[in-house]
């Protein structure tokens, strides 16, 4: 017997801790965290039009 899910919530939040030296590269580099969370939106639509076009297959 197969289980659909109908519904998917996924929350993610991710903080550097203060003072931490990944976080001080951060603050210093603000245009590469930037172009780096673009990068990561930008795959996030893909992989969701990707399923949705698999899905209006069916």
């Amino acid at each position: 017997m197969p289980v659909e899910i109908k519904e998917l919530h996924i929350r993610v939040t991710v903080n550097a801790t203060e003072g931490s030296p990944s976080n001080q590269q951060t603050v210093s580099s603000g245009n590469k965290s930037d172009l780096d969370r673009q990068n990561i939106i930008a795959e996030c639509v893909e992989q969701v039009l990707e399923v949705l076009r698999i899905k209006s297959e069916r």
